[in-house]
């Protein structure tokens, strides 16, 4: 994985790079008078298939930043009805004078909306105006959107290039970088979809500043989770730094997207499909999807559900003997500090059984959790006993919902 830095200007003090883990460069500590990058980039690294990661702000603006990237100066951009009245009007203007012709297809908002019916409006719309096999389709929005843009490209035609701008945090680390697309089924989330990578992301720092409080936590969410399961150091600046990102401090959500990105790029050009080491960015997932599922799609927002679901991984890890107590209060205490729940509904423990058996990482008809052997280092394991799981289920709703 390379990493390019563009353009730097004076910091309040987030240091770039000082030391080396996992192969990657990271920070501990906040150096005061340091440089931070007006935009940084980073570049997933997949052979022919590579592409950057631009992280900043203003990257609305650049039309230099997409251009390179299309096949003809034709775009579909598919957005929802909460970004289009946003950001939408801004892009057309920035694509069109940089002579780019611009479709809109603006979708309903919400994780419930995610399935074959709004998919087929993206179809319509493209097929409408005989958008072409070098036509690039743009999702401009959050992980919704994001993931269906992305399924919609793979599949029409047989493939289209896209390009992911992330308007949520949740989207900016996570959801659009890997190449995971898809639609939810009634009976699990993401269950129909492909693997298919965009052409570029351009991570645009600006459009956290409309964001939700309840979308910016679920976004911290998945920040914490690379910390939980890859690099304690970074999970310390998380617990020391958590009030200044819930405040979007400009250096301080910079850099926590950064490290979080440059996590999943190393991840996901080890392992693309999700054959090996990739599973582990699911920790939290098995339990959130279930939680997803059996509440009824947006009822609780993904972020809200994984981050549930990490205290719930903790909770487990701690039975199989590889956390300690004080570290399960310690990952659900910054849990709470990001404004998320740490209290699991209550959907009975047949219900749970029943959704997390739908899940992907199901090998041969067992269940595959990501837990912890510590904090900063995740595992992957089948061999987690029956009684185990009931436990934690137990533990994590009752013992959670009276404290």
């Amino acid at each position: 994985m390379r990493v390019i830095l563009n353009g730097r200007k004076a910091s309040k003090g987030y240091a770039m790079p000082v030391s080396r883990k996992h192969g990657l460069w990271l920070q501990s500590e906040p150096i005061r008078s340091f440089l931070l990058p007006v935009m940084q980039t980073l570049t997933v690294d997949l052979g022919d298939r590579s592409y950057p990661i631009h992280i900043g702000s203003g990257l609305l603006d650049q039309p230099g930043l997409i251009v390179p990237h299309l096949a003809q100066p034709r775009v579909a951009v598919v957005t929802n009805t909460t970004v289009a009245p946003l950001y939408l009007d801004r892009l057309i203007t920035a694509l069109t004078g940089a002579g780019v012709t611009v479709q809109p297809i603006v979708l309903p908002d919400g994780e419930a909306y995610k399935n074959w019916e709004t998919l087929n409006r993206i179809f319509d719309a493209l097929l409408g105006s005989r958008a072409e096999r070098k036509t690039t389709l743009v999702a401009l929005g959050g992980g919704v959107i994001g993931d269906m843009t992305g399924f919609a490209a793979a599949s029409y035609q047989r493939g289209v290039p896209f390009i992911q701008i992330p308007t949520t945090l949740l989207s900016q680390v996570d959801s659009s970088v890997g190449g995971k697309t898809g639609i939810n089924h009634p009976l699990g989330k993401n269950m129909i979809g492909a693997f298919y990578q965009p052409k570029v992301v351009l991570a645009d720092t600006d459009t956290l500043k409309t964001l939700p409080p309840r979308e910016l936590s679920a976004g911290l969410a998945e920040i914490i989770k690379y910390g939980l399961i890859w690099d304690a150091e970074f999970l310390a600046w998380l617990e020391a730094h958590m009030g200044e990102l819930r405040a979007l401090d400009a250096a301080a959500i910079t850099y926590a997207i950064h490290r979080s990105c440059e996590i999943k790029a190393q991840v996901v050009s080890e392992d693309e499909r999700e054959g090996g080491i990739r599973a582990i960015l699911n920790l939290g997932h098995t339990f959130g999807h279930a939680i997803e599922t059996g509440m009824g799609y947006g009822n609780w927002l993904h972020g809200e559900a994984v981050g549930a679901g990490m205290v719930m991984a903790a909770e487990a890890s701690q039975r199989m003997g590889w956390l300690s107590a004080a570290e399960v209060t310690r990952t659900r205490a910054l849990i709470r500090a990001a404004g998320l729940p740490d209290v699991a509904p209550d959907l009975g423990a047949e219900t749970w059984l029943e959704y997390m058996g739908h899940d992907k990482k199901v090998e041969s008809g067992k269940l595959r959790f990501v837990l912890l052997k510590k904090l900063g280092a995740a595992v992957i394991t089948g061999d987690v006993p029956a009684s185990t799981l009931r436990d934690t289920l137990t533990a994590c709703v009752t013992n959670g919902a009276s404290s």
